[in-house]
């Protein structure tokens, strides 16, 4: 016969406790997937975001059972998002700017067989301080050329034995391990966040500033030469509205022939023009 369970180990007991508190004291909740995120990638981000932001993993039925009872507005939206090992992210920052934050923090990770190359891997030219042996059937597998020296195997010269976007093999991988080479540059990003009950989607919270900035530079500009236009006065147009009011007042003065001592030289220079003009056309050819 089934019978309710009563008792949780004290770990998950405080976990659910936690879960149950924890979505009232921040204004944002944030979700992020653990499948292919590495301990190191996750310790790195806690000390610079230590303070800031407030670290729970989460992967079971007891966690999710906990968020759908918090009471906190739009949690229990977020908990059907929560799939196998994730982890939650408490804090009072927006989640776009957590989201730009965790996508500046990028570290660069040892390969593993499968990987793909973030950048061209450089082997620079050097001993490697590893005895001679079966690897140096992995360094020429690798393309990359060595000799032996004073009993260690040293890299004869500087190979690039794989370009940005190709796949690292196994064996490759396990080399330039043993050469302290790291070529994959990993980040961690948003998968669902909640902002005073508003929930966001994955897509939602990617910014390219580059383009934001140019929008915005854009929009500035032409707000500027609207303004200018329309003769609307403000401490950023000022000088370019009495720029345009000058060259305009110079411009009316020198058609309607109005001399002043600013303009004489031109007025003279346009009624020369239009009487040689005018000569031209009637034949006229002056002495």
């Amino acid at each position: 016969m089934h019978e309710n369970r009563t008792w949780y180990p004290p770990k998950k007991t405080r976990m659910y406790a936690q879960l149950q508190e924890t979505p009232h004291k921040y204004s944002t909740v944030a979700l992020i997937r653990l499948e292919k995120v590495r301990a190191s990638q996750v310790l790195q981000l806690r000390k610079k975001l230590k303070g800031q932001v407030e670290f729970v993993s989460i992967k079971d039925k007891l966690a999710v059972k906990a968020l759908e009872g918090a009471g906190a507005p739009g949690v229990d939206r977020l908990a059907q998002d929560v799939r196998g090992q994730c982890m939650l992210l408490f804090t009072d920052m927006s989640p776009f700017r957590l989201n730009m934050l965790l996508a500046k923090n990028k570290v660069m990770l040892a390969a593993r067989g499968g990987d793909i190359a973030s950048m061209d891997v450089e082997v620079a030219a050097r001993n490697t301080g590893i005895a001679p042996g079966p690897m140096l059937t992995e360094f020429k597998e690798a393309g990359i050329p060595t000799r032996i020296d004073q009993g260690t195997i040293w890299i004869a010269k500087d190979t690039v034995p794989v370009r940005k976007g190709e796949v690292i093999g196994e064996k490759l991988a396990s080399m330039l391990g043993k050469l302290d080479i790291k070529p994959i540059e990993a980040s961690i990003l948003l998968d669902t966040a909640l902002e005073d009950g508003f929930k966001y989607e994955r897509d939602d919270l990617v910014i390219d500033t580059e383009e934001v900035a140019a929008s915005l530079a854009a929009a500035h500009q032409e707000a500027i030469n609207l303004s200018v236009e329309a003769g609307y006065a403000t401490a950023d147009n000022i000088v370019q509205i009495l720029a345009k009011a000058s060259s305009s007042a110079r411009s009316l003065s020198v058609e309607s022939g109005y001399v002043t001592a600013e303009t004489r030289n031109d007025v003279l220079a346009a009624a020369h023009s239009r009487a040689m003009a005018l000569a031209e056309k009637a034949g006229y050819k002056p002495s």
